[in-house]
């Protein structure tokens, strides 16, 4: 019998865990087939290319992002090849597995929950061993009629399971994004996660762990992505795993982790603060501020202790951090959702994720949506559209938001120029300068199509000189800085004032054959030819001096020509070059 696993991938560069954990869990009955594609794969070239392979039986593993796409891509190879056996799994078709087999006639079988005893078993079927009653854990239709059959039992011990990676092929992983899990459920019971339907905290072996990211590390995996819903549950484990992250670095992979900022204890901050920089990268979900919405949603927190801990590690400058918020939780209104966003905008962090209360299947908040009046999309991914505190005009407005949050915050492209804006104009909640510069995009129809990079600068300007109107010549220099710090371009955009130095050019040739310019601001290059330096860095003059703004941003400077100095031949993972103010020239004043 010639079976496939397959999925639609959101992008090329992931690498899909469930299949192959099935594929294992059936080596030593049968051999089957792993293919991946992505949801930007033309459906005809997927179709035409499973075809091809006359597969007997094919399993497709289903999310909200590739579910309607498999549906058509199901349907299509069972007018073309009517005696296929097709099968899903996943959580898009795990918690209502009955109405799906009746929504989609093409269907055979449905593998509801974790997959690996329900495959094998299944597989047994199909060899003669076992009868299609006996395999607990599927749904599926026989002579036209829908059949559920008893749960199967969940396996306690995970190292049963056996690894995709022991004999891994390093071409299939190279330079790709593994999603790797050391546990499966999760502490905690956050009605909106899937992970409240499952019960207790199982964890493979910590030798198991070990040798898998072993084999991974040595295949040179771009990164690894641990989906542990709370990595650091159990601190000694985590830990241990880390350490043995940071021995066996490769230079190469980067790591990251779901964690709950409020469990990682002092202990594991000293570990921390000695890491390598870009190594670790840690997402922390939040959510709300709001405690009477943690407590509706059953989410325990302590943003007091979190506050610490972010802010502590922030000052490391080694482990980037992502704090997540979703717009739409219960006792939630438009304006406490202002207070959550601005109580963790306010930590400083590198990036803060809006997200949208999805009513995703299986979980408490679907069934308990009609108790805070939720309305939402029937489809994946279950976006809700309003309830009881939150209107649809607000939530259109957090989305305008949230499209300015990541153009102009979590872009990295801009942070010198929002940081001044904020704290100098908008100090009392961050909050209101995106709700009113998403509402300049809007009103100037800016949503309406992709803009570029220069012209995000450019209404970046024109929003500060129209709406903010003080100290507009300084606020230029200051966004010309953040331009200039993302890389080497060969001309300053227009909309930036340009200061000339007569002579300028040769003065920073001059500069660069000073042996002792080269050893105190660019060691990197000495002994290097000044056409090769040239390559990796830039000079620049300023009407002021505005590298004092990183060190106090609300410092009040006065007009003061100076020459900044650009250096792109880094790989901090923070700052995108690394800048000075230069003496270039005799005559020219720092």
């Amino acid at each position: 019998m010639k079976i496939l696993l397959t999925t639609l991938n959101s992008k090329f560069i992931h690498t899909n865990l469930a299949i192959r954990y099935l594929k294992e869990s059936v080596k030593d009955l049968i051999q089957v087939d792993v293919r991946e594609y992505t949801i930007n794969n033309q459906l005809d070239y997927i179709l035409k290319d499973i075809y091809k392979h006359n597969y007997d039986a094919v399993f497709f593993s289903t999310y909200i992002w590739n579910i309607y796409d498999i549906v058509k891509l199901c349907d299509n190879l069972k007018k073309v090849k009517p005696e296929i056996k097709i099968g899903l799994g996943g959580p898009e078709v795990t918690y209502d597995s009955e109405n799906a087999m009746e929504k989609y006639e093409f269907l055979d079988y449905i593998i509801r929950g974790e997959g690996e005893l329900i495959f094998r078993s299944l597989v047994q079927h199909f060899l003669g061993q076992k009868k299609i009653e006996d395999v607990k854990g599927i749904t599926y239709r026989k002579d036209g009629e829908v059949f559920v059959n008893e749960e199967m039992e969940v396996l306690q011990d995970l190292d049963k399971i056996p690894s995709p990676y022991d004999n891994l092929d390093p071409k299939e992983y190279e330079n790709r994004i593994v999603y790797y899990e050391t546990s499966r459920g999760c502490p905690f019971n956050c009605q909106y996660c899937l992970s409240s339907a499952m019960e207790g905290l199982r964890y493979f072996s910590i030798d198991r762990v070990k040798r898998d990211l072993k084999n991974l590390i040595g295949a040179r995996v771009s990164q690894i992505k641990f989906i542990d819903r709370t990595f650091n549950a159990n601190k000694k484990f985590a830990k241990e795993i880390m350490e043995f992250l940071a021995e066996n670095d490769n230079g190469y992979t980067t790591y990251h982790f779901e964690v709950t900022a409020h469990l990682l204890d002092d202990d594991m901050l000293d570990f921390l603060k000695d890491c390598k920089e870009g190594l670790f990268q840690f997402e922390i979900g939040v959510q709300s501020t709001n405690q009477k919405t943690l407590d509706a949603v059953g989410r325990r927190d302590d943003f007091k202790r979190l506050s610490y801990v972010v802010k502590t590690i922030k000052s490391f400058r080694n482990i980037h951090q992502h704090l997540d918020l979703i717009a739409g939780l219960p006792y939630e209104g438009y304006e406490r959702f202002e207070e959550s966003f601005n109580d963790v905008f306010n930590l400083g962090i590198e990036q803060l994720q809006l997200g949208f209360l999805k009513m995703i299947k299986g979980t408490g908040m679907r069934y308990s949506a009609d108790k805070y009046g939720y309305r939402f999309k029937d489809y994946a991914p279950y976006e809700i559209l309003f309830n009881d505190f939150m209107s649809y005009d607000e939530m259109l407005k957090i989305k305008d938001i949230e499209e300015i949050l990541e153009l102009y915050y979590n872009s990295n492209n801009f942070p010198l120029s929002i940081e001044y804006i904020i704290r100098n104009h908008y100090d009392e909640s961050p909050f209101k300068f995106f709700e009113e510069f998403s509402t300049y995009f809007e009103d100037n129809g800016y949503f309406d199509m992709a803009q570029g990079k220069n012209q995000l600068y450019k209404i970046l300007l024109d929003f500060y000189n129209e709406k903010i109107n003080k100290e507009n010549e300084l606020f230029s220099e200051v966004l010309k800085y953040d331009y200039l710090s993302l890389g080497k371009i060969s001309t300053v955009p227009s909309i930036f004032d340009k200061v000339e130095i007569s002579g300028f050019k040769n003065k920073c040739h001059e500069f660069l054959h000073d042996v002792e310019n080269l050893k105190v601001y660019l060691p990197q290059f000495a002994d290097t030819p000044t056409k090769y330096i040239l390559k990796y860095i830039h000079f620049e003059p300023f009407k002021y001096d505005i590298l004092k703004l990183k060190e106090d941003i609300n410092a009040k400077l006065e007009k003061n020509q100076t020459v900044i100095l650009f250096d792109y031949n880094t790989n901090k993972v923070f700052d995108k070059s690394k800048t000075y103010t230069v003496k270039v020239g005799e005559d020219d004043e720092v």
